[in-house]
């Protein structure tokens, strides 16, 4: 598990570098990402990229108390 700090000013981009500078080069290609429906992970951008990674995505679900919050401290 990492945790990254990310700033609501965000791009998807600047999100995509930050995964790439601090996940990718150190452990490589996941296989699956969890996260939340925030725009930044639902954009074609990361849709493109999963798609070109082969890495499957996953989204937490909505008032769930296991999941809720987690996607956010999970990244």
């Amino acid at each position: 598990m990492r945790c990254l700090p990310c700033h609501k000013e965000d791009t998807a981009m600047d999100t995509a570098l930050l995964f790439r500078n601090n996940i990718i080069s150190t452990c490589g290609v996941p296989k699956i990402i969890i996260s939340d429906r925030d725009p930044k992970f639902t954009s074609e951008f990361w849709t493109n990229l999963y798609d070109m990674l082969g890495t499957k995505r996953a989204f937490s679900t909505a008032y769930h108390p296991q999941t809720d919050g987690l996607a956010g401290r999970m990244i």
